[in-house]
């Protein structure tokens, strides 16, 4: 009973310094949801209406057919024509295209006759999304274009008998619209968390020391572990309170799907709150000077948080090492889970074991924390 006095005095202290610094409760309540509308908007792997160019020699209903047809994908976005090849070299220096279409001279005759037709479809490598995304958009609309010339020769020519062909149907799980917002705005509610709480926990102890007020709570009657619970706490709500209007937003303007267990997610980020604690507990008991705890707090939390979490790329293609030391970040566990009950419906049974990492993960950081700041004391 005494033990949950005296944290509930230090959170209650802890509550009452955050509210008293209205650029805490800035930090706190209003930047992680500016954050996410600027990232959400900002980021996105969605690509079309790629500016293209046309260099048509050989001007005749196929060609200009072939040309509409690649307009009509919405990929392509006819910016101009020219008449030569300089003026395709002069489009992608100066940043007026990132793709031109090459039409030889005898396409038309070709498909008449039943030939082979030549175009080709050139892609600016600068921007590998996009270039990669052009040669699969222009390989299928090749495809596709063939086919349908194919059959007409045959229908203008009398054939009966209709042509075999296979046609394949895709499918797309979890994401039908194949929408980068909900792929991105799961990880970044995790990001965004991450880096809010380890940079307000870390400079939590290292103020205390600079004012001065460290020493009067390590001689009260608090021992070292109540002293980080009770700092603890406080931040623990705020950025569970956080979390909810994060995952509002997501759902009200992003239309991002919540399909699986709420109980899930309300404790795997709670969890993650506590790791993210954990962490900035750490950087302060490491940590000289104020300006060094934010330093390390803004390193550790949005770096690896952005690149080693998942977030924004596969792990299974980054270098195994950095695979390996992605295993040392909550990231990587929540936004396995964040995505997992958000667009795939998952529940316990497929999350157990990211959720009992977290939690491992919280008691091991807490932990370490408080013989850190003991030593330090």
């Amino acid at each position: 009973m005494g033990a949950a006095r005296r944290i509930g005095a230090i959170a209650r202290k802890e509550f009452i310094h955050i509210s008293r610094d209205w650029r805490i409760l800035v930090g706190v309540a209003v930047l992680p949801l500016f954050q996410l509308l600027l990232f959400a908007y900002a980021i996105s792997f969605d690509v079309r209406n790629v500016p293209t160019v046309v260099f048509d020699s050989d001007k005749t209903v196929q060609s200009r057919s072939y040309v509409d047809a690649a307009t009509n994908a919405g990929f392509f976005h006819v910016t101009g024509y020219v008449t030569d090849d300089a003026g395709i070299d002069r489009a992608f220096d100066r940043g007026e295209a990132r793709v031109a279409i090459v039409i030889a001279r005898g396409f038309g005759d070709a498909i008449v006759s039943g030939g082979t037709a030549r175009a080709s479809v050139l892609v600016d490598g600068s921007e590998p999304n996009s270039a990669e995304l052009g040669r699969t958009y222009a390989l299928a609309l090749n495809n596709s274009f063939g086919r349908a010339a194919l059959v007409s020769w045959s229908a203008a020519r009398g054939a009966t008998r209709s042509i075999g062909a296979l046609e394949p149907r895709l499918r797309t799980w979890y994401n039908p619209e194949r929408s980068s917002a909900d792929f991105l705005v799961p990880g970044l509610m995790v990001v965004i968390i991450m880096i809010v709480t380890v940079q307000q926990t870390a400079v939590t102890l290292v103020r205390e020391r600079d004012h001065g007020t460290l020493e009067q709570l390590l001689v009260s009657p608090l021992t070292r572990s109540e002293l980080v619970v009770g700092k603890v706490l406080p931040w623990a709500v705020l950025g569970f309170i956080d979390t909810i209007g994060i995952t509002a937003v997501s759902i009200a303007i992003f239309n991002v799907p919540l399909r699986g267990d709420v109980a899930v997610l309300a404790v795997s980020m709670f969890l993650f709150v506590l790791c993210s604690l954990s962490i900035g507990l750490v950087i302060s008991a490491i940590a000289p000077t104020l300006e060094s705890a934010n330093l390390i707090a803004l390193l550790i939390s949005f770096l690896p948080g952005f690149m080693l979490s998942g977030m924004a790329f596969p792990l299974a293609s980054v270098p195994i090492v950095l695979q390996g030391i992605s295993y040392l970040f909550p990231g990587r566990y929540m936004v396995e889970i964040a995505r997992g009950v958000f667009l795939r419906g998952a529940g316990w049974p497929v999350l157990g074991g990211q959720v009992l990492a977290l939690a491992v993960y919280a008691a091991v950081g807490l932990g370490l924390a408080t013989v850190l700041n003991r030593r330090r004391a």
